[in-house]
């Protein structure tokens, strides 16, 4: 095993007999969105974001499916397969099957398997003093879901939500590969702060964010100020609050800080930010510097103004 659950990783990883290395993981969730077709895509994306966020590549997949036969019909289901199935024939990945039962609520999700060389592997636990934190995606996707469960989203934000968190993180992997990266992980539900506090606990060190510098979904912040947040948000939010320095910043933006994520961006540690930059640059990718990481208590953040 190279990779477990001690670091609390993105994937498992192990060696194979031949010194590759398979990655494994697994996600499933209730749907986020109204329509089916593009809550299957984004269910698919989600699951293959833990295998990009080791620098590997997601190869094959099987179907988790949770469905009330009784109270929803089965054409329903089949637009959830299809889109996840769309979303696999992007990132090259194919579907070998899969495993229903019956569920009063419809879950649907993906156990996928990659591959990765060693020299490419990275993990969360391997960051460094001095590193450059950067962000691949907007945050705000929790608070924009519950915009849309609560019929409150705009048509823009919520095809802004869905075109997010279906685009794979599959460029921004490929551009970390030879790009001096020292760790990486996606931002799913513990949202930016949670994971970064993994992430830097792991490593042993403290780390910097500058809220200023980070990239939101537009009307994110008007809805938090309205009270439209999630309750793994807010779970999110009491869990930092003794890892957290927040520096006065008010609740609102606390909350937008601390928002749990659904196939969110990869948050990347590196000594070299030019170099990576430029990766992500040609790669069409818009990340945003967001932070830093520094000795001090491991886990802990400083929001600097």
């Amino acid at each position: 095993m190279i990779v477990a659950g001690d670091t609390k990783d993105d994937a498992a990883v192990v060696r194979l007999p031949g010194g590759e290395l398979l990655v494994q993981t697994v996600d499933f969730f209730t749907p986020i969105v109204d329509d089916a077709y593009d809550w299957g895509r984004i269910a698919a994306a989600n699951a293959f974001s833990d295998v990009y966020a080791m620098g590997g590549a997601p190869s094959i997949a099987l179907n988790l499916v949770g469905w009330p036969a009784e109270r929803l019909p089965l054409e329903l289901l089949s637009d959830v397969l299809r889109g996840g199935a769309a979303v696999a024939a992007e990132a090259g990945v194919s579907i070998l099957g899969g495993h229903t039962i019956d569920d009063p609520e419809p879950k649907y999700g993906m156990a996928v398997t990659g591959f990765v060389d060693e020299a490419s592997l990275i993990r969360n636990s391997t960051v460094e003093a001095g590193a450059d934190l950067f962000l691949t995606k907007p945050l705000g996707v929790g608070i924009t879901t519950t915009a849309i469960k609560r019929e409150v989203a705009t048509e823009a934000q919520v095809a802004a939500a869905v075109e997010l968190m279906t685009t794979l993180n599959r460029d921004a992997a490929e551009a970390m590969a030879g790009a001096g990266v020292d760790a990486a992980t996606d931002v799913t539900g513990f949202g930016l702060l949670g994971h970064l506090s993994e992430m830097l606990e792991a490593s042993g060190l403290a780390g910097t964010v500058e809220p200023a510098a980070i990239p939101y979904l537009e009307g994110v912040r008007e809805l938090a100020e309205a009270g439209v947040v999630p309750g793994g948000t807010r779970r999110n939010h009491a869990w930092l609050e003794d890892r957290v320095d927040w520096g006065g910043l008010e609740e609102a933006e606390q909350l937008m800080l601390a928002d749990a994520q659904t196939s969110g961006g990869l948050l990347i540690a590196t000594r070299d930010p030019d170099r990576l930059a430029a990766a992500l640059e040609a790669r069409g990718v818009a990340a945003a510097r967001v932070g830093s990481a520094l000795a001090g208590e491991a886990g802990r953040i400083t929001v600097s103004r």
